[in-house]
């Protein structure tokens, strides 16, 4: 079990993906998965707060310094809340559901293996519509 699953109730793990980088080309390959799970409190934007505050102590501990590192470069950990039940967040450091999960490949695949049925909060558009124009990435 990782650190990050251990605040969470009925887990499910998807696969690990080997996938290309995006926007910055020049660096080795991610490895990419997703988790399913139910995390304790409410869902509102105090319990996706306390998520986003318990992420960022981990990549820390792990050595993550987003000060040091370049945008969309190499990292040790990288951990993103893609949806968080059906909130729907816009501030300037939450933003619920992730703000490029419609154009990301590497993070639908995972995801919809261990959430087939998962659908955009507001549009009800199911994010296995996204990833099926998305076919020539990964």
């Amino acid at each position: 079990m990782t650190v990050l699953e251990s605040f969470f109730h009925n887990v499910k793990k998807a696969s690990l993906y080997k996938t290309s980088p995006m926007y910055v080309m020049d660096q080795e390959p991610f490895i990419n998965s997703a988790f399913l799970g139910f995390f304790p409190g409410q869902e509102d934007i105090e319990s996706a707060r306390r998520l986003l505050a318990l992420i960022n102590d981990i990549e820390s501990r792990f050595g993550r310094d987003r000060e040091r590192e370049r945008r969309w470069g190499e990292r040790y950990l990288d951990i993103d809340i893609l949806l968080f039940g059906s909130l729907i967040i816009n501030e300037e450091d939450l933003v619920i559901p992730h703000q490029r999960l419609r154009e990301r490949a590497f993070a639908l695949e995972p995801l919809l293996e261990i959430y087939p049925s998962a659908m955009e909060p507001g549009t009800h558009v199911p994010y296995s519509d996204f990833l099926s124009i998305l076919s020539g990435q990964v």
